[in-house]
């Protein structure tokens, strides 16, 4: 069984700014800084943040999901602003999935303003379809949010 579920929120930076943030390894340092009520470690394991890049996440006791798994940089595309990671190791790959991917994507709205798409995609042998109820965005929503509120604090000056 496919899946496929997205969430969008409006930044009020120009697509440029927001990369700099989503489409580097600046997003895991933030969201473990930002988010240490649902983001226990977030470790890079493997690479520098280019493609192949390997992280652990470990969740907080008590989120809903796996308490942690390992996700690998499968595509970076620069030029269209997409990064995309599948976990790779633990997590949802042990509850039947037989992939999760998360899809980062920023889209250039207007001069100061661009959207970020945040994309989950997955399989789930259908032995496990009860385990479709974990696949949920808003743990991205949450990530959109706080972003947006960190880069609108530190845009830069024109």
């Amino acid at each position: 069984m496919f899946g496929k579920v997205e969430h969008e929120l409006e930044l009020e930076v120009a697509a440029s700014e927001a990369w700099k943030l989503f489409g580097t390894l600046e997003i895991a340092k933030f969201v473990e800084k930002e988010m240490p009520q649902i983001f226990q470690k977030v470790e890079l394991t493997e690479g520098d943040g280019a493609l192949g890049t390997v992280l652990k996440l470990t969740f907080v006791p008590g989120i809903p999901g796996p308490p942690s798994y390992k996700e690998k940089f499968t595509k970076i595309d620069n030029e269209k602003r997409i990064k995309e990671t599948e976990v790779v190791e633990g997590g949802y790959l042990e509850l039947g999935f037989t992939l999760f991917r998360v899809r980062f994507e920023v889209i250039e709205k207007g001069e100061d303003s661009s959207i970020i798409k945040s994309t989950i995609e997955y399989e789930l042998k259908e032995d496990h379809a009860a385990n479709e109820s974990l696949v949920s965005t808003q743990i991205l929503a949450n990530i959109a949010e706080l972003a947006k509120n960190y880069l609108n604090k530190n845009k830069a000056p024109k």
